[in-house]
């Protein structure tokens, strides 16, 4: 429905760039159309596929495989690229049969089960100029089917399958998008992978809004630059890391982007220097923090624009630590934060946060719905709301570290290590200890040209804490440990300090 809408409002338009190749909304429209019936012809003797996967980086195909997907009435599965063949062969196998497009690096490294069909991605734009918009199969209409299904990361055990049904995802665009709303001359540059729901989210919405998107095959900060200035982008979506990138790459220069309207984050905590710089380094960008999930079809709050002028320049503390926040919940989106017994927390007390409305899912596939009676679903992400309904994120459930029987959020020892101007990044993780059971240590990053030892910022963490919040071990690290959208691998730094205790 989003692309019929908007290859029949304006046909001739771009709808994505890459590479410096372009298709138009017609042209997108007919590739799908094309794709999709090539999806749903099975081989000889075959069963019909029962999911659309791609396994490629970003390129003018990625968008004719999500909506080819969704005229063939299938779910549309990325999957990520970086996995090693055995991972992929494993989550290949539990889809199958499945219509794969795949790049050939992806294919030469491994051995297809039973049941895939294989498809070149580039060969899914081929021809696709000539393609007329009215050649789309008519899409089947039901909204509980599903649209999307996305594996998780898969950090710890196996990979589980996030569900998204369409009228979860269309809950979310009708939501928060309104039809044919951007102008010819604008742009969204895309840089997060194509098995981010960040960037399935991107798509669906800037087609809906009849926005030109660019996608990047991959993030690299001095192209991205490149592309922002040589595309005239008007919008941008990064992860924290992306964003602290992009700001080392302009260390020093002098560079304005006058087309840039838009710069939205999120997928990670932002550590408040950095959007502090960025608001600097980019005058008159409305910057957006958008919070979400896989599990609620992306966003469900927002730090607008205007929340980040009002914040950066409020003279009050605490009007402006909202700069450190994640916003307000979306119209539509109901959020509470639960303490002990699932009592309802009121403002500024701590604990789990749930969320509902129409756009959550909250489902994997082999498991079912984990909503609760009433349609709440559990985020496993910890914070507070404050007196005004701004929500502030405090870490992952079980990131929590139990020092004798005392909940310690990592997020508000962070939040006082990153204060220090000698540390540029830090985590904070438990650490097995004969004693407490769990304690709290830090993985610290500093600055280029800073220095401070252990003792220092231990007597940094308990002038400003509770005795019992100051790490007891200090570890530095040239870099800390992210995945490639912008999630910190915690395992890995609590395996360093297993190993380290012996």
């Amino acid at each position: 429905m989003l692309l019929d809408m908007a290859a029949e409002a304006h046909p001739g338009r771009i709808a994505v760039t890459c590479d410096g190749s372009n298709l138009s909304y017609a042209s997108l429209r007919g590739a799908a159309g094309q794709a999709a019936r090539r999806m749903s012809a099975a081989p000889a003797g075959q069963p019909p596929a029962a999911h659309a996967a791609w396994l490629d980086t970003n390129s003018l195909a990625t968008p004719v495989a999500l909506f080819a997907a969704a005229y063939a009435g299938i779910p549309y599965v990325p999957l990520n690229y970086r996995l090693t063949a055995a991972e992929l062969q494993e989550l290949l196998a539990r889809i199958a049969p499945a219509w794969l497009a795949a790049g050939p690096a992806a294919l030469d490294r491994m051995t297809l089960p039973a049941g895939i069909q294989v498809v070149p991605s580039a060969g899914l734009v081929a021809g696709s100029a000539a393609q007329p918009a009215a050649a789309s199969p008519e899409a089947p209409q039901d909204p509980r089917a599903i649209a999307v299904q996305l594996f998780t990361s898969g950090t710890s055990g196996t990979p589980k399958a996030a569900v998204l049904r369409h009228e979860n995802v269309l809950s979310y665009i009708l939501g928060s998008v309104e039809f044919g709303s951007a102008g010819e001359e604008e742009a969204a540059l895309v840089a997060v992978p194509p098995y981010h729901i960040a960037g399935i989210s991107a798509l669906l919405s800037s087609t809906y809004a009849g926005r030109r998107v660019v996608l990047m095959r991959e993030f690299e900060p001095r192209e991205w630059l490149h592309l922002l200035a040589a595309e005239s982008i008007t919008h941008a979506f990064v992860v924290p890391t992306m964003l602290v990138r992009i700001l080392e790459a302009l260390r020093g220069e002098r560079r304005s982007f006058p087309a840039l309207r838009a710069l939205a984050y999120g997928g990670g905590r932002m550590p408040l220097a950095v959007i502090e710089r960025a608001l600097e380094v980019f005058p008159g960008v409305g910057f957006t923090n958008a919070y979400g999930l896989t599990e609620t079809s992306s966003t469900i709050c927002l730090l607008t624009p205007e929340d980040h002028r009002a914040a950066a320049g409020a003279a009050d503390a605490l009007a402006r630590q909202r700069l450190g926040s994640v916003g307000r919940p979306l119209p539509g989106v109901e959020l509470q934060v639960r303490g002990a017994g699932g009592v309802v927390q009121p403002a500024g007390e701590a604990g789990l946060i749930f969320v509902r409305g129409a756009q959550v899912a909250g489902e994997y596939r082999g498991t079912g719905s984990l909503l609760d009676e009433h349609g709440w679903f559990a985020t496993q992400d910890r914070g507070w709301i404050d007196d005004e309904g701004y929500v502030f994120l405090d870490g992952r459930e079980d990131d929590v570290i139990v020092r004798g029987g005392e909940n310690i959020s990592p997020g508000e020892v962070e939040e006082a290590l990153l204060a220090h101007p000698a540390v540029s990044d830090v985590a904070v993780v438990a650490a097995p200890s004969e004693q407490w059971g769990e304690a709290v240590a830090a993985v610290v990053v500093l600055g280029a040209g800073q220095a401070a030892s252990i003792a220092v910022l231990q007597q940094w963490v308990r002038e400003r804490l509770r005795s019992s919040r100051v790490p007891e071990t200090i570890m530095f690290r040239d870099t800390l440990p992210y995945n490639e959208t912008g999630k910190l691998l915690r395992r890995v730094l609590r395996q360093e300090l297993r190993n380290r205790a012996g």
